[in-house]
């Protein structure tokens, strides 16, 4: 396992890259420690065409802002590509506090956190499973997030991202993904929380409207799985 970045950064997640080959998970938390609410296992087409995308390809480089799973490490790693991880969610809350959105509002506060969270080169990454982070993200955060998230991903690469179809509901469980196999995620529910905001396909084709294509599918659980091809 590398690790680039200082110590606070190891502890909060895996800011190295893991190699087809390395396969442990050393340093930081293991998202795989315990499941506090309810696991359930479901098919998932949004992951099967993310996969399907890198098909007939090795040393590709994945981020998974979902935190270090040992799960998706020895997954995508058994694959021939290279995984970064980041605890999104963590590095979040350290830098807003919990849903306050006030704060994201800031625009010091909102380049210290890409900074922090997103210090790549433009193009470094095949593809980014973003999972449900955006749905914390205030307008302004939100718009420098995905940004930036454009600009890391190279072009015709695609990034994954989950959001909850039910535009009126008022909280929503935030939960962790592990890759069962190219088809099927286990989703575990962490807690529950008030979203920053929800969209409906019309927003999310305008909030990737940079991008070159927009792909929905409708889960059984009510998760709108988003495939963004770059």
């Amino acid at each position: 396992m590398l690790f680039r970045g200082p110590l606070k950064n190891i502890m909060r997640g895996t800011r190295g890259g893991v190699s087809a080959g390395e396969g442990g998970l050393t340093g930081g938390s293991n998202g795989d420690a315990q499941y506090e609410e309810s696991t359930i296992t479901r098919p998932s087409r949004g992951v099967e065409e993310f996969f399907y995308s890198m098909r007939d390809q090795t040393g590709l480089t994945i981020l998974d802002l979902g935190s270090a799973s040992q799960q998706n490490v020895n997954f995508i790693t058994n694959l021939g590509h290279r995984l970064y991880a980041e605890d999104f969610h963590q590095l979040l809350t350290e830098s807003f506090g919990q849903d306050d959105l006030a704060a994201q509002a800031n625009a010091g506060s909102i380049e210290f956190f890409l900074k922090q969270a997103f210090d790549y080169p433009d193009g470094h990454f095949d593809g980014v499973l973003i999972w449900d982070s955006l749905e914390s993200l205030g307008p302004a955060l939100l718009a420098a997030v995905v940004d930036r998230l454009l600009k890391i991903a190279r072009p015709k690469g695609h990034m994954l991202a989950f959001f909850h179809a039910d535009d009126k509901v008022e909280s929503v469980p935030f939960q962790s993904f592990r890759i069962q196999d190219t088809g099927n995620l286990q989703i575990s529910r962490r807690s529950m929380h008030k979203p920053a905001q929800l969209f409906n396909n019309r927003s999310l084709e305008r909030l990737f409207g940079r991008a070159e294509s927009v792909k929905f599918f409708l889960t059984r659980d009510r998760l709108r799985e988003v495939l963004v091809k770059v």
